[in-house]
């Protein structure tokens, strides 16, 4: 049942990065991936949120956090077209915009992480109000 679960949210996953992907595009002529910067900073900050909202708020059964986290959301996400851009950018002499993407995607992930652990928190705390706890 878990592969078959995985499998479901890998395909959805990758089939909204690829549509998220092509709805934000790169901005025109800009050679700055915006695209793939939105899905990373999405997919950073809902995981983030889902798996600390749903440690006590939420009843989640295991075999659907493992496929929504690394089905769906390891599919959606993609460090992969984050590298080949990479090398893309500093292979045609883009430094200073690989730099900027390279630092502004550890950085805004990292911020966008932490805003879903907040997040996730705060609706964790609620649930615990709820019920008097």
């Amino acid at each position: 049942m878990i592969y078959m679960l995985m499998g479901i949210g890998g395909t959805l996953g990758a089939l909204l990065r690829y549509s998220l992907g092509q709805w934000v595009g790169t901005g025109g002529s800009s050679l700055f991936p915006f695209g793939t910067l939105a899905v990373n900073f999405t997919g950073c900050f809902v995981l983030a949120f889902f798996y600390t909202a749903t440690t006590t708020r939420f009843i989640v059964h295991p075999h659907f956090r493992s496929s929504f986290g690394t089905g769906f959301i390891g599919s959606f996400t993609t460090f992969s077209a984050f590298s080949r851009e990479m090398t893309e950018l500093m292979g045609t002499g883009h430094l200073w915009t690989a730099a900027l993407y390279a630092g502004g995607s550890l950085l805004g992930g990292f911020l966008v992480t932490m805003a879903g652990v907040k997040l996730g928190t705060f609706e964790r705390n609620q649930a615990g109000e709820e019920r008097g706890q």
